[in-house]
């Protein structure tokens, strides 16, 4: 299932908007945590330093086989051999993987489907009780030079009440900015 169009840029201009590591240091991704699973790997922006963070396996997700490849170019540039790379309509089929299999779970620029909460629940299956979940989104701005359509582009504060349902609360101070263009936030699996 094609998620509704994200407006993803071309590769050059989406790398230029983040400090990979540095973003995936403020959304607590630490050398502590064993594996990852990445909801849409696209460019491979966000493996490659995950990658090279942890001490496990990266599962490098996503459902067009050219992101697959564009990702496991880099990821071999990179000399890495710890990312496994799974073609998946994850958003239709789950990840396939076992339940409590990561310590951190990736879903960036990716909570604009028709239902979020599915993929917040699959994320939450996937991670081990306390278990962190990192999220980006575009800005709810009309002025972002791309993005989803504002009519599906979720609001840190429908993210935030959608993760709530799925299991999660927020860590830290909640809502981080991540200039120029998106907004962030960690959350920890919830002891229910």
């Amino acid at each position: 299932m094609k998620i509704r169009d994200s407006g993803m840029p071309v590769e050059e201009v989406w790398a230029s908007f983040f400090n990979p590591k540095t973003t995936l240091h403020t959304l607590e991704l630490t050398s502590a945590c064993h594996n990852v699973v990445e909801f849409g790997c696209g460019y491979g922006t966000f493996t490659v330093p995950a990658a090279r963070m942890v001490s496990g396996t990266v599962y490098a997700l996503d459902l067009e086989p050219e992101m697959i490849s564009c990702t496991q170019a880099c990821v071999d540039e990179a000399g890495l051999t710890n990312v496994q790379f799974i073609e998946r309509d994850f958003i239709a089929d789950g990840t396939g993987l076992a339940d409590g299999i990561a310590d951190y779970v990736m879903l960036f620029n990716i909570l604009h489907p028709e239902r979020p909460v599915d993929l917040l629940h699959e994320a939450r299956r996937n991670l081990r009780e306390g278990g962190v979940l990192g999220i980006i989104h575009w800005n709810y701005d009309a002025t972002t030079p791309r993005g989803p359509d504002m009519q599906f582009r979720p609001r840190p504060e429908q993210i935030s009440q959608w993760a709530e349902q799925a299991g999660f609360e927020r860590l830290g101070d909640g809502l981080v900015d991540l200039p120029p263009y998106h907004y962030g936030m960690a959350l920890r699996t919830r002891a229910d």
